[in-house]
């Protein structure tokens, strides 16, 4: 960034800055007023692109990056409400960490030993034959006493199942459809959700493939890079999977995860598997890979034709409608949750399950004493 970028951000961070419009503000429109055109434009657009595979000029500020939001609606200005934030935190602060987690070296990300599946995999152990596997929910509807009545395909027939409460966090547009026949309007609400598609490109190059000023003390150091569209290449950015965590490459190789597609180019979903690699491998020789390395090893490419629900304007305002149309139809003890309610980082998806979870419990000890 140039000094007057920062100079510009610096100001527009203290307040010193248009007014906000007093209507919902795009991601593009609340940075550039509140720090300027060099931020958007050189770190905000390619993490929209990285983190929603959005389009910033449509995103919701409010929808997806409520926390920044909230610190200029409760400060004045990101600054003032950043000291705030900090002030109110030493007031309440968080429960004790669970002392059975490993504590993490500063500001880190984390995985497991194995990959994420090791997460469901042990979730399923806990569960047992609690979870069902491959069974399909084709219709809810409204028990003669209070609760609701699951039918689902098995592989054992039709079966059908009676529940005090039903939470689904299946994506919003297959929920529009099942609840449908229970609420149009819920339904309604639930079909304006967007979801672009996503490809996911694992590739694999010799360590020498790498491009010399891209090391560090000869690696390949740090999580990855995010490209801003101004760059004028397809791929959304790439995650150094190998430098990250340790066993994900043999000696003397890298490994790399790579993102393409997204609202702004949604034309992959008719490319081969690979074209998407080669428009991948074709990136990476602009910016890390050597021009004349060899051809990568493809290890995997998964083509999510509606990957990430995009918290647009008016995101919440769907939520919201979606939610008081359940309830105007009397369907207390259904309740919506998942990556579209909660937001779509691993992280917010744990946290809105931890509240689902809350808001079911109190729904039940109700439930049981009426």
């Amino acid at each position: 960034m140039s000094i007057p970028g920062k100079l510009r951000a610096g100001l527009g961070a203290l307040g010193i800055r248009p007014p906000p419009p007093g209507r919902e503000e795009s991601v593009e429109d609340f940075v550039r007023r509140n720090l300027g055109a060099e931020v958007f434009e050189r770190l905000i657009e390619p993490f929209c692109s990285g983190v929603y595979a959005g389009d910033p000029s449509k995103l919701s500020m409010k929808a997806a990056f409520g926390k920044v939001w909230r610190l200029e609606e409760t400060g004045g200005s990101i600054i003032g409400g950043t000291i705030k934030t900090i002030q109110e935190r030493g007031k309440n602060p968080k429960p004790p960490r669970d002392p059975r987690l490993p504590t993490p070296k500063g500001q880190t990300v984390a995985s497991f030993r194995k990959g994420l599946a090791m997460l469901p995999d042990a979730i399923t152990s806990r569960l047992g034959d609690k979870v069902k596997l491959s069974w399909k929910l084709t219709s809810i509807t409204k028990s003669d006493s209070k609760g609701y009545v699951l039918v689902y395909e098995t592989p054992e027939g039709v079966v059908s199942v009676q529940a005090k409460s039903v939470v689904m966090t299946i994506p919003s547009y297959v929920a529009s459809d099942i609840l449908r026949p229970l609420s149009s309007d819920a339904a309604d609400a639930l079909s304006r959700f967007y979801y672009p598609p996503v490809a996911a490109v694992t590739i694999s190059y010799p360590k020498e493939a790498i491009r010399k000023e891209c090391l560090i003390d000869g690696e390949l150091q740090g999580f990855g890079q995010l490209h801003p569209r101004s760059q004028g290449v397809e791929t959304l950015g790439t995650i150094y999977s190998s430098s990250l965590f340790p066993n994900r490459a043999p000696a003397g190789r890298v490994l790399l995860l790579n993102y393409i597609g997204g609202s702004t180019n949604t034309g992959i979903v008719s490319k081969t598997e690979s074209e998407l690699v080669e428009a991948v491998d074709r990136d990476l020789r602009k910016m890390l890979i050597n021009p004349r390395a060899v051809d990568p090893l493809v290890l995997g490419v998964r083509v999510w034709p509606r990957a990430i629900p995009q918290f647009l304007i008016g995101h919440l305002d769907h939520l919201e409608a979606a939610k008081s149309a359940l309830g105007r139809g009397g369907y207390d003890g259904l309740f919506l949750g998942g990556n579209y309610v909660a937001g779509v980082a691993l992280g917010r998806c744990v946290e809105g399950a931890y509240e689902s979870a809350s808001q079911i419990s109190d729904y039940l000890t109700k439930y049981a004493y009426k």
